[in-house]
């Protein structure tokens, strides 16, 4: 089975935080039969050898995982882009963080559903609880917008299973509004 958009995003969030990123945004914006993806973070940056080892598949930069002679995030990521007709960028600069801006093809046969939104936005915010993380899904004139911070404030916290479920309640119920189903 295929990674959804969400899975997608869940693994680019995992690379910022063990970036030490203190700042993630991610946008979906889909308008047109197209889908745009902004991931930007101010987590430590790659080098130009780096960012190349990153997309390679057979290639790890070894400080995420260094038992592993293998990454597959980002190569994955690009190559559905890639696949369904869209175009992937990848910068970053060391000490500045990275931005990773794709865009591709909604109605293409191959192109993953959108996936757990919810789901995917939570999981996320539990990473770390060092970082604020802004999720923006974006349609029309709909956007849908979750601020990690402030999640965290109304519920004291994202630490614990019963804030979670809490936080994943309200983010569906938000994600339902957005997609007017609610």
């Amino acid at each position: 089975m295929h990674p959804t958009l969400t899975e997608h995003l869940l693994d680019l969030v995992q690379n910022a935080v063990d970036a030490g990123a203190t700042f993630v945004e991610v946008s979906v914006v889909e308008e047109e039969g197209a889908i745009t993806v902004t991931v930007s973070d101010n987590g430590r940056g790659m080098t130009k050898a780096e960012r190349q080892k990153a997309l390679d598949p057979f290639q790890s930069g070894g400080r995420k995982h260094p038992a592993r002679r293998v990454g597959l995030g980002l190569p994955f990521f690009r190559q559905m882009v890639e696949q369904v007709g869209g175009h992937f960028d990848l910068r970053s600069e060391l000490g500045l963080g990275t931005s990773i801006l794709a865009s591709y093809r909604a109605d293409h046969p191959d192109a993953p559903p959108v996936g757990e939104w919810a789901e995917g936005v939570v999981q996320a915010m539990a990473l770390s609880d060092q970082a604020e993380m802004v999720f923006r899904r974006m349609r029309g004139d709909r956007v849908c917008t979750i601020r990690r911070s402030e999640l965290a404030e109304a519920l004291g916290g994202l630490a614990d299973a019963e804030a979670l479920d809490l936080a994943r309640r309200y983010v569906r119920e938000r994600h339902d509004e957005f997609l007017g189903k609610g």
